[in-house]
């Protein structure tokens, strides 16, 4: 059959069980926009800035294990949502973005809403298209969303001309999966290095897990869990990789780096064998490289991409491949070497002896108070109320680390955050895509009040669809984690960190058709809570927490420092 190019997008999304595009319409896009109005296979959802798109269609990802799909137009449009493709990309979301572009005889002419969108997202994507002949199209969107989910994962965009979306072509369905012959990754691990790795794991006296995103989004978190059990090791989640091990075992140590546990940090330090599942041993981890690799430790490192071992920190055994596989594989030797060697399960004794002494430090205790909120027992409370079965997304600062510190993840793709790139402006939109995949959990934004106005326009997208999270604004009336650093780094000189003339939050919200409540007492957190989860279960709530100002994130490493040079308080300062 013959097809214009916009029936063939709209062909192609439904071939690829897509059943939610997150977009906003323009002049390049009308005719896909028409071939959407004409089709009832999925849904599309108008948000108010493409930003808040590409963000919606990221934590639809992360959260539902679907590839995210968006929906932009030319020149501002697509410039628009490269914040979100850059945050997709730092995190390795799988995403496909769909931008149009002037026709093809003008591209080059400075035409109206044109830009160089291949050129201007060529570094935050894993690859672009721009699709100059619509003979072309069916195929490239199908190399697209292969190459969105295989590897390791990312943004794909895809540019279509105006012109290409009007052309007709003959339409040919799928015949077989894609096959690309320059991109073939790697998914099965070394068996030799797999032995290695586990030679070294059964002769450890010290060892440690440490797992990032990889495992969640490798759907790793069983195995994951197999190992741990089976190993008897203290295991460590980076903050893309909280939930893929339970947050209240007590195998699980904490999160590990700038704001990671003593016991977490110390135990990093101090292993002597450590396998890394899935994480990038980055800068917010590790700190100073010089200094963590001044105690001798054996590595291996586990990754579905080979860029990204031996990049800041050597290691002695490399193990490329799918992260689920790989542990599979790993499991069953460890298993059948740990049986023919008869070890005892208590040879780790003195190790966890050892980390339970880091543990006694109590490092995440805080002064709570009977006059002012503390951030802290707002999220504890919210843990409590939700029995840790909530989704929670969170905006970037203070409230994101205390969130990560004092919400326990019993499962992965429950937490959706902006790790890589520190996008603030993402908790809201972020709740949109989560709630979108998953229509009946509880959804939670965690926010301060810097951070929830720079996309604060998509609450009337949540009350045109009928999207219900529930937002819990920590506002202490700063920039938090700028203020924090201006006091720790420069002097206490607090330059433009102070949030002058912010607005009534309640009658912003309820301007927008939802609820809104201000709460400035302890005593009154956990029934404002329990209102919201259960009086106003079917209505988006903004509660309004003003927190204590002077209130920072513990532990801290600040940069350039060592893992265990930690600050656990005020009184290191």
């Amino acid at each position: 059959m013959e097809l214009n190019g916009a029936d063939i997008v709209v062909r192609c999304l439904i071939e690829e069980g897509v059943d939610h595009v997150f977009g906003y319409p323009g002049g390049a896009v009308l005719y896909i926009y028409d071939a959407i109005y004409k089709q009832d296979k999925f849904q599309h959802v108008l948000v108010r800035h493409e930003q808040a798109a590409v963000h919606a269609a990221d934590a639809y990802s992360r959260s539902s294990q679907k590839t995210g799909v968006c929906l932009v137009t030319s020149g501002p449009g697509v410039t628009n949502a490269v914040t979100g493709i850059a945050t997709a990309y730092m995190d390795s979301i799988p995403m496909v973005i769909l931008s149009g572009q002037v026709p093809t005889h003008a591209i080059g002419q400075d035409a109206f809403q044109e830009c160089d969108t291949v050129g201007i997202t060529r570094p935050c994507v894993k690859h672009n298209f721009l699709v100059r002949d619509v003979k072309d199209l069916a195929d490239t969107l199908r190399r697209a969303f292969y190459i969105a989910r295989s590897g390791r994962p990312g943004p794909v965009l895809v540019d279509i001309p105006k012109d290409v979306s009007v052309a007709m072509c003959k339409y040919t369905p799928p015949r077989a999966p894609v096959q690309l012959r320059s991109y073939a990754p790697v998914t099965k691990g070394h068996q030799g290095q797999i032995k290695k790795a586990v030679q070294m794991l059964l002769a450890a006296e010290r060892p440690m897990i440490y797992a990032g995103g990889g495992v969640v989004l490798a759907d790793a978190a069983d195995e994951l869990r197999k190992l741990v059990r089976l190993t008897g090791a203290p295991c460590t989640t980076t903050l893309m990789g909280l939930g893929a091990y339970p947050g209240t075992d007590e195998r699980f140590v904490g999160m590990p780096g700038m704001h990671g546990t003593y016991e977490a940090n110390m135990a990093m330090q101090h292993c002597d064998v450590l396998i890394g599942i899935g994480a990038r041993f980055d800068d917010r981890v590790i700190g100073n490289p010089k200094h963590f690799a001044q105690v001798p430790r054996k590595i291996v490192h586990v990754d579905i991409d080979p860029s990204s071992i031996s990049k800041r920190v050597r290691v002695d055994v490399p193990i490329v491949g799918d992260v689920k596989e790989v542990l599979q594989d790993l499991i069953g030797l460890y298993a059948q070497s740990m049986a023919e060697q008869g070890l005892s399960e208590r040879r780790l004794d003195a190790w966890w002896k050892q980390v339970d002494t880091w543990r006694d430090r109590k490092c995440l205790d805080y002064e709570n108070s009977d006059t002012v909120i503390k951030p802290q027992f707002v999220i504890q409370k919210l843990w409590e109320i939700t029995r840790g079965q909530a989704f929670v997304t969170s905006d970037v600062g203070q409230h994101q680390m205390w969130a990560a510190q004092y919400y326990p993840f019993p499962e992965p793709r429950r937490w959706v955050n902006s790790g890589g790139l520190g996008t603030m402006g993402v908790g809201l939109p972020y709740a949109m895509g989560v709630q979108m995949a998953n229509p009946d959990r509880d959804v939670a934004v965690i926010t301060g009040e810097g951070s929830i106005q720079m996309n604060i326009q998509e609450l009337s997208t949540c009350k045109q669809y009928h999207l219900t999270p529930k937002v819990l604004c920590l506002n202490n009336r700063y920039l938090g984690m700028v203020r924090q650093w201006q006091q720790i780094e420069y002097g206490s000189r607090y330059s433009e960190s102070y949030v002058d003339a912010l607005p009534d939050f309640v009658k912003l919200v309820e301007s927008y058709g939802h609820v809104g409540m201000r709460i400035d007492k302890p005593a009154d957190v956990e029934p404002a809570l329990r209102e919201a989860f259960t009086k106003y279960k079917d209505r988006l709530v903004f509660m309004d927490f003003i927190t204590d100002q002077t209130e920072n994130v513990w532990p801290m490493v600040k940069a350039g420092r060592g893992l265990t040079e930690m600050l656990l308080g005020s009184e290191d300062l």
